[in-house]
């Protein structure tokens, strides 16, 4: 099951980046207390330690962490935002998802 190991740590470090970054976003422009900038770090530090834990070249990892990141953030926008996503968003994290699958988990000779 290395494919669910590697996709459910791709959702958790999105998860941490996107918290790390709405946090001070809930700061700066809803004038929420500045004490949400401790968690913030510290979500964005659990972000940067999470993609070391990732067994691939850093490159891939980037590039196939982008596609989780596009459907975390539209998850997010209807949890947290209360904004139901569009057939688009849906299609469109989908073949993000897709593109992440085949950078991630295609055969290569090592």
């Amino acid at each position: 099951m290395p494919e669910l190991k590697t996709l459910s740590l791709f959702f958790l470090t999105a998860l941490a980046e996107i918290v790390g970054c709405y946090l001070p976003y809930l700061w700066l422009r809803e004038g929420k207390s500045i004490w949400l900038l401790i968690p913030g770090m510290l979500s964005l530090m659990a972000f940067v330690w999470l993609l070391t834990l990732h067994p691939t070249a850093v490159g891939r990892v980037y590039a196939a962490y982008g596609g989780v990141y596009i459907a975390t953030a539209i998850m997010w926008l209807w949890a947290v935002n209360g904004i139901r996503p569009s057939m688009w968003d849906i299609v469109g994290s989908a073949v993000a998802l897709l593109g992440m699958a085949i950078i991630m988990f295609a055969p290569r000779s090592s």
